[in-house]
């Protein structure tokens, strides 16, 4: 290993660590703004990263909804919660059905009066290892994507009113980062607009996601200046990533009291079914940041991407 990567290495294991100690401390009362009666959603929570988050946040008091695409699946994944004692339901949810999207969404309304944290973790990746394959783009791009996308509209409107407001988080990565130095779009103007809050528009995403999806199509997009690595997942959280930046600028003028904070996090390489365990971060440390901007009570923090509860650039 190389004296760079062996620096990389200890530094995040010793960021790995802090985040170990940071877990252990306790919320205050000063600190925490919610209790029993706030209600938080996760998508894909049956297993993985999702369930973790789902867990965490149940373990500090919040009542917390497992959304799973196979209902049975779901109440199975909630018996890992029966013995905590915790405040928890389940519902289907397929975040590719706009009619289960919408029972949802009257579910929650009938049920709860609205939800005040929505955790969109729900994603599909079908690379492993140095794999790179786009038979599976369009699944990738609609679920990862489009299937976010559409939670976040369907859900905004059931988001109740608080004083600490209303929390959106994506679970996203750092493959999607439109200015890293490996992994990013060729296209310097793209990567601009993209970048640029004056000239970023749910348009421009969307038509960028459709261009990727024609060339992939037409058998040209490994000369199309897209990622070099899980090209098809990189390009839908690249998507995820702008559309958090989107988002957190339209919702900005809200008023006191009806404040929506929506940010996106980089779990990190997980041990999960997604990543066919061959992971170097543990579920239980994934999911902390995502718990973190959850429940983040003394900052208004929008429109940004963390990992490591450390703010990266996009």
């Amino acid at each position: 290993m190389s004296g760079k990567k062996e620096r990389n290495k200890e530094r995040r294991e010793k960021r790995l660590q802090e985040i170990s100690l940071l877990r252990t401390i306790a919320y205050s009362d000063h600190q925490r703004w919610w209790s029993q009666e706030t209600v938080a959603v996760v998508t894909g929570a049956n297993r993985g990263i999702g369930f973790e988050i789902a867990r965490q946040l149940a373990g500090h008091g919040l009542t917390v909804i497992l959304t799973s695409r196979n209902i049975s699946v779901g109440i199975e994944a909630t018996k890992g919660l029966q013995e905590g004692g915790f405040s928890y339901d389940v519902h289907q949810l397929d975040i590719l059905d706009g009619e289960s999207i919408s029972a949802f969404v009257e579910w929650i309304k009938q049920k709860y009066g609205g939800i005040d944290i929505l955790v969109n973790n729900a994603g599909v990746n079908y690379n492993l290892g140095f794999d790179n394959s786009v038979e599976f783009a369009r699944q990738v791009v609609d679920t990862n994507y489009y299937g976010t996308k559409n939670m976040i509209k369907a859900m905004i409107p059931a988001m109740k009113p608080s004083a600490a407001g209303a929390r959106i988080v994506n679970v996203s990565s750092r493959l999607g980062r439109l200015n890293g130095r490996r992994n990013r779009i060729q296209d310097a103007t793209l990567r601009e607009k993209l970048t640029n809050l004056e000239t970023l528009s749910e348009e421009l995403i969307d038509r960028t996601v459709s261009s990727f999806l024609q060339q992939v199509e037409d058998e040209t997009w490994q000369s199309g200046g897209w990622p070099q690595t899980f090209t098809d997942y990189s390009v839908s959280k690249l998507a995820v990533n702008a559309y958090t930046r989107l988002v957190a600028k339209e919702l900005c003028d809200r008023p006191q009291g009806e404040k929506i904070y929506i940010n996106c996090y980089c779990p990190g390489w997980v041990k999960t079914a997604m990543t066919g365990w061959a992971g170097n971060i543990s579920p239980e440390v994934a999911a902390d940041t995502g718990v973190w901007l959850s429940l983040l009570s003394d900052q208004a923090i929008t429109g940004k991407f963390f990992a490591e509860r450390r703010e990266i650039n996009f």
